[in-house]
C-alpha cells in the first residue's frame, strides 16, 4: 500500500460481527465528512500557538466547533470546565431510545490537547491531538446515530486538557473529579511512526535556586559568595553522576539566570531540571541522589540553597494490552503498519501527564506518523504538524480510535478484559512501588 492511502474497509449483513464491522464503516465516513471542518479547526489551534492555562484561543475554537456542529445542539458543552482553558463536551443517545429501566450509561472519554512550545509553537503536533480527539468522538457518535434502534446505553465525552507541556492539566482535573466517572479514554499522538503503545515514564520537575553575596568582581571578590559558581557546581555534579546513572534514568537541565554583570559577583542563581524514570520509585531514587548534589554545591560554595518541585509530577502510563491490541487490529483494516511489539516497548519516549489518567481509569496513548520523518520539538517538527500532508495521517488515526471505541461498546467481553488488565498493572505497580 502506498504511502497515503488507506485501505477500505469492508462491510457485510446486518447480524453479529458484520453488523458492528459496518458501523465501524460509518464511523470513518462520519469522519470524511467532517475533514473539512476538523483541518480548519487544526489549523486555527497550529496557527495561534498559546503556552500551557493560556489557551485561549484553542479553547474557543474548540468549544464553538462542538456547539456548532450540526445538527444544533447535540453536543452539551461546559466552557470552562474546572479550569479556565478546559472544556468538556457531552453526548449521547436522545431520551427517546433510552431502555427502561436505564442501566447506567458507558462513559468514553476522548481527550483533546492544544497547548504549544514557547519559542517554536506547536513542534509537538498538539493541534493535531486536538484534532484526534474530536475526529473520533464525532465518528462514534455518528455511527451510534445510524442504528435502527437503541445503541447500549453509551455517553461520548470530550474533555479539552490543557497544559501537558507544562503544569499537568489533566492532573489538575483529576484532582477536580474530571475522570472520576469514565470507563475508557482516549487520545493519539503525533510521532515518526505508528505505535500503540510507548512506555512513557515518570517525571519530575524542579526549581533549584542558589542566594550569594554580591561583591565587586576586581577590587574585593574575597566579600563576595558567587552564586553562579554553585550552579556549575550543581550542573557538574550531575554531569558527573550519569556515570552512576541507570540507562532508563534522564536528567536535563538549564541554568536559567547566572548573574547580571561580569563585575558584580553573582549574588542569585537560578537552575531549572527535570528528571525522569521508568517507575513512581526509581524517580524518587533518582530525585534524591540529585538533590544532594544541588545540596553539595550550595556546601562548596557557601551559599545558600533553595529547591523547590513542580506542582505534579508526571506519572509513567501504564500499558493495557487488550486495549491497544483491539487498537492494532482497527489500525491495520485502515493499513496502518505498525512499529513491532519489541521495538514499541524498549524504543525511546516522553513524559506525559496522560500517566496520570492511566492510574484512574484505562486508556490508551498510540502515536502515530503524520508523513514527516522530523523529530518533536523541532521546528521542522511544527512545519509538519501544520501540513495538509500531516492531515490524511491524523484522520486515519482517529478512525481507529473510534473502532476501538465501538469495540468496547460492542464487546462486553473486551471492556471486562480492559478492566482486569487495569487491575493488574496497577497491583504490578502498587507492589513495586512499595517494595524497599
Amino acid at each position: 500500500m502506498r504511502p497515503g492511502e488507506e485501505r477500505p474497509l469492508e462491510g457485510g449483513a446486518c447480524d453479529g460481527g458484520s453488523e458492528l464491522e459496518l458501523l465501524k464503516l460509518r464511523a470513518a465516513e462520519c469522519i470524511n465528512e467532517a475533514a473539512e471542518r476538523l483541518g480548519t479547526l487544526s489549523r486555527a489551534i497550529w496557527s495561534q500557538p498559546e503556552l500551557a492555562y493560556e489557551e485561549h484561543h484553542a479553547h474557543r475554537v474548540l468549544t464553538h466547533f462542538f456547539e456548532r456542529e450540526p445538527p444544533a445542539a447535540s453536543w452539551a458543552v461546559q466552557p470552562h470546565y474546572q479550569l479556565p482553558t478546559a472544556f468538556r463536551a457531552e453526548w449521547e443517545p436522545p431520551e427517546a431510545w433510552a431502555q427502561s429501566p436505564a442501566p447506567r450509561p458507558l462513559h468514553l472519554g476522548f481527550l483533546c490537547e492544544y497547548d504549544a512550545l514557547p519559542g517554536i509553537g506547536h513542534a509537538c503536533g498538539h493541534n493535531l491531538i486536538a484534532e484526534v480527539g474530536a475526529a473520533a468522538a464525532l465518528g462514534v457518535r455518528g455511527a451510534l446515530e445510524c442504528l435502527p434502534r437503541p445503541p447500549p446505553p453509551v455517553k461520548v465525552i470530550v474533555l479539552g486538557t490543557p497544559a501537558e507541556e507544562d503544569g499537568g492539566g489533566k492532573i489538575d482535573l483529576i484532582e477536580a473529579g474530571a475522570f472520576k466517572h469514565l470507563d475508557v479514554v482516549f487520545m493519539a499522538h503525533p510521532s515518526q511512526e505508528n505505535a500503540a503503545y510507548l512506555p512513557d515514564v515518570a517525571e519530575h520537575d524542579v526549581t533549584v535556586k542558589y542566594y550569594g553575596k554580591a561583591s565587586h568582581s576586581a577590587a574585593y571578590p574575597w566579600e563576595g559568595l558567587n552564586a553562579l559558581d554553585a550552579a556549575v557546581l550543581a550542573y557538574n555534579n550531575l554531569s558527573v553522576f550519569r556515570q552512576q546513572m541507570k540507562p532508563t534514568w534522564r536528567v536535563h537541565g538549564i541554568i536559567k539566570n547566572g548573574g547580571v554583570k561580569p563585575n558584580i559577583i553573582p549574588s542569585y542563581s537560578e537552575l531549572i531540571y527535570y528528571f525522569r524514570a521508568p517507575s513512581m520509585k526509581e524517580l524518587q531514587v533518582l530525585t534524591r541522589k540529585a538533590e544532594d548534589c544541588f545540596r553539595a554545591a550550595a556546601l562548596a560554595s557557601g551559599c545558600t540553597v533553595e529547591i523547590k518541585g513542580g506542582a505534579h509530577d508526571y506519572y509513567n502510563v501504564l500499558p493495557n494490552k487488550s486495549l491497544w491490541k483491539a487498537y492494532m487490529e482497527n489500525g491495520r483494516k485502515l493499513g496502518i503498519e505498525f512499529i513491532s511489539e519489541d521495538t514499541m516497548l524498549n524504543g525511546p519516549s516522553g513524559s506525559t501527564d496522560f500517566g496520570n489518567v492511566t492510574f484512574v481509569v484505562p486508556g490508551i496513548h498510540p502515536y502515530f506518523y503524520i508523513g514527516s520523518n522530523a523529530l518533536n520539538h523541532t521546528e521542522q517538527y511544527t512545519e509538519a504538524a501544520g501540513s495538509q500532508e500531516a492531515q490524511f495521517y491524523t484522520l486515519r488515526t482517529a478512525k481507529a480510535l473510534a473502532m476501538t471505541a465501538l469495540d468496547v461498546i460492542f464487546k462486553p467481553e473486551l471492556l471486562e478484559r480492559i478492566r482486569e488488565d487495569f487491575k493488574l498493572k496497577l497491583q504490578e505497580e502498587q507492589f513495586t512501588n512499595a517494595v524497599e
